[in-house]
């Protein structure tokens, strides 16, 4: 009785129950659909806004035919082979009872089997073609190179763009037929068309032909596979070289010619099989076809190798590693390289850099990886600011003469606000960061600090002399989401700048005034937004208004990437100010994987260094590469800009003929921007991995590979790289200094730490619009003869760590709590030699601190010298005489308002400071005592620090910069002792 009413008590509830969960399910579907559309359409709200619409279009269109293509190459297949074999299956066939019981929990679901299986297959293969995009896309706009294969005769992009699509269908269609066999089978078992029974297999006629048609359609395609197995040999790896070897041409690939012969032979056979009926000759053709296959994949190879190869292989491979080493070295761009032998000077003599005194002058000595924290203490100016951890270096013209400087933005920094990061204050009041700041490459003030040219809020500088816009609204740190805009003559909300601190700041607003990003001016948008960011108050915000617009995806590399996705970007964009406005400049690299003969490398590895440890790449193994985009992000409106750099490049063309007008010729760069281009970081570091190797351009040395190099770690991390680093330096034979990048090599493996390889890049792409300056991107490589012994960095370090009189100063530079921080070793040859330079900095341990360049170490073969100014240290080294006086000057301590030397007798190029006086100002804090007293200045030392110390927690930065300066002058008394 009670369960009889526990029984009509529910009843009425379900369909209630029925109504909850489909009423559920709607809600569930409209809300994945709102998403979804919200995801879609902002999407492409965010690409029109750009003009680069037809890219996302493009994709969408691609991946839709390729999923449409896939789902019905694997769906129709499937339905076929499972229609028929139940269609054709024996209606009174005898089977087992085990068989029956299958058959009763099959049947109830056959129909939604029937459907549902080549549905699920058909989705699977769908998406997994949906990828493959790309490749099918490359293949129908390959463009042709002009060169040949000299194997096989045929044009270069057969194997860049055709190869791979061929690949991917053979797959395809071996994966379709596969899985069409096995259904087949098991339904023809399950239905009785195939008996097993008394150790005999029967087969209906129905299920024979259908599963030896299959079967032969699977071996006819295996068949075609391994004939594209002898094009696919040439980017194959073959013992030490990509592309056949000797066994590889006359065993390999003859092999895989029969083989695949054979394997249609079989097809044929099957297919005969279908209508005749007897399966032995199929059965029995396949196991030839299996020893056939061990014989010209294993056993012919291993014979070759051994019996010809092995006793004679630098006369029968050397054919083969020549076409290795040609081939690398064009594919990565190495073929045109400028090689001299360099015999290396190691003793220095009077007036020895009297011809490179312009290199030596503008050497560069503030190091971008390390004074990042100075530039953060003395530009940031509001919490709500921020720099780059590691600056940029480009070079401008100043005061008439064009130098390297180091740079960066000050960008905006959410997490400064505080307690005051609200959402109006975060996505519609603080919107951007402001200006540019800019200091000498080659200068100090008298404290070790940079030498701006341009920075401070308002900006001020030769950049602001010549206007430009320094609002930085899109950029490397900015916010998720910004709102900006607002109606003509409306009270501006965002913030733009505050000057003066306390009740006294004055903070001045704006309003964003370009086309930066989607409109928000309509509550559908605003819905769509809102659902993207899951954000109520773009919905619902007042000051949200018909003129607004929200700016996202404001990264530059994000930016160009979404715009360019057949690229591969350099890690490192850095900002320049081009006619008027700043913009970030990203080198983008088209890759292949498939370049016939050449030697593949993994991007990850070969750029990771010290500078760049973790990258962040879409590729990785390539063994093609070309610099054939240079990209411009507006850092005020987010503008993209693609210019064709390498119009030769044939992946590009044939890119461009997928992305029609997204890219604009290099004729309609201007003469601004053109100064500013670079040769990319990136590119430089792949072609310094390759020539360890690829440094010899003949097989024979190729084969003895006695003199293979590799890249020195970086001194002060020795797990890690030493990076490449850009200056404006003159090469031995070269009539001036350029603006070039360099890098070093040493013996690979091994205990020997001396110079091999010195590799520099001309970097400077001149100034003239829509040209590029001849020699631009010039390879030059001087070998270190054998009879020179040129320390390498390493050994430089070393030698620089145990000298006893540098360790001396070195611990009067550590007293009060101080690390030395050892900047960039720069190596630059000169003098007929080699010469080290390395800025050497000096910190505080305590949290508010930042690094002051206190000294130069300069080393010329085993010589060392350590010295306040790279004058005073060249001048030491090379007998007083360096040659530097011709304007090395600047390099000394300048004041820093005027960027004019102090304290220098420029006719000598050295700082000149007399013996300071003592005094007893007690406000200064501090005594310096006359010379001749170690004793008096270590407490002379002692007491400015303290009352360095004691400002510096008051808050008197006057006091502590006077402080400071008497600990300067302390310390240099300390030096002139030591000696």
């Amino acid at each position: 009785m009670t369960s009889t009413s526990q029984q009509n008590s529910a009843t009425p509830s379900s369909p209630t129950r029925r109504i909850v969960v489909a009423t559920v399910a709607i809600i569930a579907v409209i809300l994945v659909a709102l998403f979804g559309l919200a995801s879609l359409y902002t999407e492409f709200l965010w690409y029109r806004q750009l003009d680069f619409a037809s890219v996302l279009t493009t994709q969408w269109i691609a991946r839709a035919v390729m999923f449409a293509v896939g789902f019905v190459g694997m769906g129709v297949p499937v339905w076929l082979s499972m229609f028929l074999a139940y269609r054709l299956r024996p209606v009174y066939a005898r089977l087992s009872s085990q068989l029956d019981r299958y058959q009763e929990v099959v049947e109830p679901l056959r129909r939604l089997a029937m459907w549902g299986i080549p549905v699920l297959f058909g989705f699977f293969a769908g998406f997994a073609a949906s990828t493959q995009w790309e490749t099918a896309w490359l293949w129908a706009n390959g463009v042709e190179t002009g060169e040949t294969d000299p194997q096989f005769g045929l044009d270069i992009s057969f194997y860049m763009f055709d190869l791979p699509f061929y690949q991917s269908v053979v797959s395809f269609v071996l994966a379709v037929t596969l899985i069409s066999l096995l259904i087949t089978a098991v339904i023809s078992y399950l239905y009785g068309s195939v008996r097993v029974g008394q150790g005999e297999l029967s087969i209906s006629k129905s299920a024979r032909i259908q599963i030896a048609i299959i079967a032969g359609v699977y071996l006819l395609f295996q068949g075609v596979s391994i004939w594209i197995g002898r094009y696919a040999s040439l980017v194959s790896t073959h013992d030490r070289i990509t592309g056949p070897d000797y066994v590889a041409t006359h065993a390999l690939i003859p092999g895989q010619t029969i083989l695949s012969i054979v394997a249609v032979l079989v097809a044929v056979l099957f297919l005969v099989t279908a209508f005749i009926g007897k399966w032995r000759y199929p059965l029995v053709a396949t196991g030839l076809l299996i020893v056939t296959s061990l014989v010209v994949t294993v056993a012919l190879p291993w014979g070759v190798q051994t019996i010809q190869v092995t006793p004679n292989e630098r006369a029968l491979q050397s054919e083969y590693y020549q076409k290795n080493v040609d081939a690398t070295r064009a594919a990565y761009g190495l073929d045109q390289i400028e090689t001299t032998e360099y015999e290396a000077e190691t003793t220095v003599e009077k007036g020895q850099l009297r011809g490179d005194a312009d290199t030596t002058a503008s050497l560069r000595l503030m190091d971008p990886s390390i004074i990042g924290p100075t530039v953060q203490q003395l530009q940031q100016v509001r919490p709500y600011y921020q720099f780059h951890d590691t600056l940029d270096v480009d070079r401008y013209t100043i005061d008439g003469e064009t130098q390297d400087a180091v740079v960066s933005l000050r960008e905006l920094n959410l997490d400064g606000l505080g307690d005051n990061r609200s959402w109006v204050n975060s996505t519609m009041t603080y919107t951007h960061g402001y200006g540019m700041v800019a200091a000498r490459g080659n200068a100090r003030t008298n404290e070790g600090e940079p030498v701006f040219v341009e920075g401070d809020i308002p900006s001020k500088g030769f950049l602001t002399d010549a206007e430009y816009e320094p609002r930085i609204y899109f950029g490397e740190e900015s916010p998720e989401y910004s709102i900006v805009g607002a109606p003509e003559g409306a009270d501006p909300v965002e913030l733009d700048y505050a000057t003066g601190s306390g009740g006294t700041e004055n903070q001045i607003y704006t309003t964003f005034s370009g086309d930066g990003g989607p409109s928000l001016g309509n509550y559908f948008n605003r819905m769509l937004y809102s659902l993207k960011y899951q954000s109520a108050e773009i919905l619902f915000s007042d000051q949200i208004n018909e003129e607004s617009q929200i700016l996202y995806d404001r990264s530059p590399r994000e930016r160009v990437q979404k715009v360019a996705p057949y690229l591969t970007l350099d890690q490192d964009p850095y900002p320049s100010v081009v006619d008027g406005r700043i913009v970030w400049i990203i080198d983008g690299y088209t890759t292949s994987a498939s370049y016939p003969y050449a030697t593949q490398v993994s991007l990850s590895e070969a750029i990771s260094d010290s500078a760049n440890p973790q990258p962040n790449l879409l590729v990785d193994d390539v063994n093609y590469i070309r610099n054939s985009v240079k990209a411009t992000v507006d850092a005020y409106d987010g503008s993209v800009t693609l210019y064709a750099w390498d119009e030769t490049d044939p992946v590009l063309a044939t890119w461009q003929k997928i992305f029609p007008s997204t890219l604009k010729p290099i004729s309609e760069m201007s003469g601004d921007l053109m100064s500013h281009v670079r040769y990319p970081t990136d590119l430089f570091k792949v072609q310094r991995s390759m020539l360890g190797i690829y440094h010899v351009d003949t097989a024979n040395a190729f084969y003895q590979r006695d003199n293979a190099w590799e890249t020195p770690k970086d001194p002060s991390n020795d797990q890690a790289l030493q990076p490449p680093y850009y200056l404006t330096m003159q090469m031995p034979g070269e009539d001036e200094p350029t603006f070039s990048m360099f890098t070093s090599f040493i013996p690979d493996g091994g205990d020997r730490q001396v110079l091999m390889g010195y590799l520099s890049v001309d970097s400077d792409a001149g100034s003239e619009a829509g040209t590029v300056r001849e020699g631009y991107g010039k390879l030059r490589m001087l070998e270190i003869s054998s009879s020179s012994t040129i320390p390498a960095p390493g050994q430089v370090q070393n030698a620089f760590d145990s000298n006893q009189e540098i360790a001396n100063e070195l611990n009067v530079l550590q007293i009060g709590d101080s690390n030395v921080v050892p900047g960039n070793l720069l190596t630059l040859p000169v003098g007929g030699g080699l010469l080290y330079a390395q800025p050497v900095y000096v910190q505080s341990k305590r949290d508010t601190s930042y690094p002051l360049l206190r000294k130069v170490l300069v080393a010329f073969g085993d010589e060392v010298a350590f010295e306040d100014t790279l004058a005073e240290a060249l001048d030491k080294l090379f007998g007083g005489d360096s040659g530097a006086e011709t304007g090395d000057q600047n390099v000394d301590p300048v004041d820093p308002e005027t960027g004019e030397p102090t304290d220098n007798d420029t006719d000598s190029g050295t700082t000149t400071d007399p013996t300071p006086e003592p005094t007893d100002d007690p406000d200064s804090g501090s005594v310096t005592p006359p010379a001749g007293s170690y004793e008096e200045a270590l407490a002379a030392a002692k007491t400015a620090l303290d009352a360095k110390t004691a400002a510096l927690d008051k808050g008197d930065m006057v006091a502590y910069a006077e402080a400071d300066a008497d600990l300067t002058k302390a310390l240099e008394t300390l030096l002139e002792l030591s000696e």
